[in-house]
């Protein structure tokens, strides 16, 4: 598993070097969080981004919190200090892990384990939703589609599906094909005979 760490202290970033080492990870790259941080861990592409933060100020924590909302991976973050709306905004940019003064050799491995299960969990999470979401557009696009032929052929709604169904099956397409096509062709053709 590649991990990028990301301190403002040299220091300390080569101590959370060698905890990771020393538990088995060998895959490191320190990121230089005085150059473009997006930029560097793109080029890393770690599985992981590891972040240490001494005192942060409020701005510091808000490009932090910007890059991690960029990046599509786990994130774990320590920092020395925090308060509720330091907290909340690390959940809202996506941090998998957010530790408050409790970087330790020891408590670098688990902390790294749970940010990459939560971030495994909250992905799987916004898959299911997404799908949800589309399935109910798709229903949405479906039973408009049903009504604009009811209203044109004069058939009820099961004969409607009926009509949709047989097209989608003849034409090898998704049900929901053949409905937007239904919608396109009446956004161009309006209430024309």
């Amino acid at each position: 598993m590649r991990i990028a760490i990301i301190d403002t202290s040299s220091t300390r970033a080569a101590i959370i070097s060698d905890g990771l080492r020393e538990a088995g990870l060998d895959d490191l790259v320190v990121i230089d969080p005085a150059g473009p941080l997006a930029a560097q861990v793109e080029a890393a592409r770690p599985e992981v981004v590891l972040i240490n933060l001494e005192n942060p100020s409020r701005d510091l924590l808000e490009d932090f919190f910007a890059m991690s909302r960029a990046l599509d991976r786990p994130i774990a973050m320590f920092v020395d200090q925090s308060d509720a709306e330091a907290t909340g905004a690390a959940i809202d940019a996506g941090v998998s892990a957010y530790v408050v003064d409790g970087l330790s050799k020891q408590r670098i491995k688990p902390v790294i384990d749970l940010a990459v299960r939560r971030f495994q969990a909250f992905s799987r999470l916004q898959r299911e939703l997404d799908a949800a979401k589309n399935a109910l557009a798709e229903r949405a696009t479906i039973d408009r589609a049903k009504a604009i032929l009811m209203k044109r052929r004069g058939i009820d709604e099961p004969a409607a599906y009926a009509l949709l169904r047989g097209q989608a099956m003849r034409t090898n397409r998704r049900i929901a094909e053949i409905a937007e096509a239904i919608l396109t062709t009446e956004a161009l053709m309006g209430d024309q005979p």
